[in-house]
Order: C-alpha cells, then structure tokens, then sequence
C-alpha cells in the first residue's frame, strides 16, 4: 500500500483543468420535427465551429421514413472531418424543393440556437438536393458562407418540367401502343397511379420490341441503353408528382420544334401535343426558380456517366450565372466517381474544402 501512496498523492495533486482536458467531449445528437420535417443535427467530439446543411435528394411519395431520422451516407465523413452536420427528412415528399428550402432555412436558425459560436455555415446537397441548395444561396445568402451541390439537378422548375415531358411524348411516339405501359401512354392518368417498378417493368418492355428507336431515344435523351428504361420511369414518376403538387400539367410543348429524334419533321408532325395549366406552369416558374444571381461561391461537381442528370442538363445552371454576371462565384470542379450520386465520403469532403477556398 506504500507504493501506492505517492501515486494516489500525485493524482490528487493533478490541477484539475488537466483532468478536464484528459476527457474529450462526447459527441452529440440532436433530433425533433419543425413544422411537419423530421430534423437530426450531428456534432462531432472535435467540432471545428463549422456547420454544414445537408440537404438529401428526392424521395419518393409514400416511401416509409425512420424514426428517428436516419443520417444520410455521407454524415459520418463529415463529422470525422470536423464538421457539425444538420439535415431535414423536408415536411413532404417527392419533388419537394420549394418546401425543401424553407424546411432547411428553418432548420439552420434552429441549429443555430443549439449550437454556440458557429464560425461558418455551408449548405451541401445531392441529386434534388443540389436544387435546394442552389435556391438557398439565392434566396438566403446572407445564412451561408457558400455551397456545395454534388449531382444537383441545378434547373429551374420550368426548364425541368420541359425536359420531362420531351422524354415522356418522345417516349410515347416511339413505343405507341406498346405492351406494357398504360394503353393511354405516359402522360395518362393510368401511367400516373402505377408504381415507379411497375412502370419501369412496362417501359423495358416495350423498349425491348424495337431495338432502333430505343437506340436513337437513348443518344437524344443522352442516356445510356441499360440506363433508358429507368431514367423514363423517374422522369414519368417526377413529372406527375409535379402535376400534382402544381395543381396541373407544368409543362406544355404546344408550339414547340424538336430536333435530334431521327426523322425530325416525322416526329414534330407526330408528337403528342400537351397544352400546360396555367396554375402548373406559375407553380414551377414561381416556387421552383433559380436566377444564377449568387452571392456567395458555389462548387458544382458531377459523376461521370450519370444517367439521371445527363449533360444537358449540367450546363443550364452555369449559363444562368453567366448571364447573371455572377460568373466569378461559380466553381465548377471536374467530374469524379459513377453513375448518379456516386461520391465517396473523401471526394465529398474534398468538395467542401474547394468550396472553403473560395
């Protein structure tokens, strides 16, 4: 017990700042729901005073939801890295991007009442999410140091609309009739109720009959032939959502001249004719803009042969900053990784520092 003693004396005589300091912080948790949106906020041992809104990507209507909110994918690099991560479940379902944004301006105040001493904010988002995080710097910059948006569908509701539908009326003048999908074809109401995998079964399908009109499809849509059948299903189930949530067609193509499809006069002659509602239209025009007016830096970044946000649609969104003059904001890092969302948790963090050197 002797040699014990002035072991147990030294202890006793440590100052205790520096017990204190021998335990490092926990990490935290912290959950609940604003509004109707489920919200997590994760904060790591090793905080660096930084806080990143994590913004997920679309979410099917209907599509059952953990209680509490599970942490998307790429949290758990985040936090390794030192930042503080926040992210809503968003208040409803499907293309959610006008409630998207103020679920996630919501959540950024109330993480900031939670927090102390946050030094910056950045707003971070995947796929749909890249939408909420484009409108977000646009509508709410005065909140963030800047953005990330990885895979984003970086287009005004409008445009993206547009595109839809282009896919589902060339879809149906190709494949008329096709066994498989609704007899009244993608824009149906019947197309509308059935499930994405229903729908996606019927459109294979029919692409299997007719190997040559598959092949220009896919080239026009720039999809990749194993990817077409699943890129129409999205954009069919997207765009009736949308129709949905507007309250009507957002979209119309009366008026319209199509090129690419092959035999463009066959197909402009053709071509299912779609009149939008004027309540569709003003919902995607008003709810779901983007200006390309930021004032804060954004990076942008793709994965390579990604058959959700093809190449046409990666360069709408800088040519809006272009014609915003707003071009020195914008950083548009080369594409990494595969297929849709294919990020690892190093490149996305690699993606926030380029964003932190701006």
């Amino acid at each position: 017990m002797r040699a014990l003693l002035p072991l147990v004396l030294a202890i006793g005589l440590l100052p205790t700042s520096s017990l204190h300091a021998a335990t490092p912080p926990a990490p935290r948790t912290f959950s609940g729901e604003l509004q109707g949106a489920p919200w997590r906020l994760d904060v790591p041992a090793q905080w660096n005073g930084e806080l990143v809104m994590l913004a997920h990507g679309y979410e099917p209507v209907g599509v059952p939801r953990e209680t509490p909110m599970a942490a998307a994918d790429s949290t758990q690099a985040l936090l390794d890295a030192g930042y503080a991560v926040a992210q809503s479940a968003y208040s409803s379902q499907g293309w959610a991007v006008a409630d998207a944004v103020a679920d996630m301006e919501r959540l950024r105040q109330h993480a900031l009442g939670e927090l102390t001493h946050v030094r910056r904010t950045w707003m971070l988002g995947f796929s749909m999410g890249g939408a909420v995080t484009v409108a977000s710097l646009e509508r709410h910059p005065q909140g963030y140091a800047g953005g990330i948006s990885l895979c984003g569908a970086n287009l005004p509701g409008d445009v993206l609309a547009g595109d839809l539908l282009t896919t589902l009326v060339a879809f149906d003048y190709f494949f008329p009739k096709a066994e498989g999908p609704p007899a009244g074809g993608l824009l149906s109401s019947e197309a509308a109720a059935l499930p994405q995998m229903a729908l996606y079964q019927g459109i294979a399908a029919a692409l299997a009959t007719r190997p040559a009109q598959a092949a220009q499809l896919a080239t026009r849509l720039q999809v990749a032939p194993d990817a077409l059948a699943g890129a129409i299903s999205l954009h069919a189930l997207v765009l009736h959502e949308l129709a949905t949530r507007a309250g009507g067609m957002p979209a119309g193509n009366i008026g319209i001249v199509y090129s690419g499809f092959g035999d463009d006069a066959a197909f402009n002659a053709g071509v299912q004719r779609v009149q939008g509602t004027a309540a569709g239209q003003a919902y995607v025009r008003d709810q779901l803009a983007l200006n390309g007016a930021l004032q804060r830096p954004l990076v942008i970044q793709f994965n390579s042969d990604d058959p959700t946000i093809v190449p046409r649609m990666q360069t709408v969104y800088p040519r809006l900053v272009a014609r915003a003059g707003s071009a020195s904001k914008l950083h548009v890092l080369p594409p990494v990784g595969e297929g849709h969302c294919g990020f690892s948790g190093a490149q996305v963090v690699d993606a926030l520092k380029a964003a932190s050197a701006h």
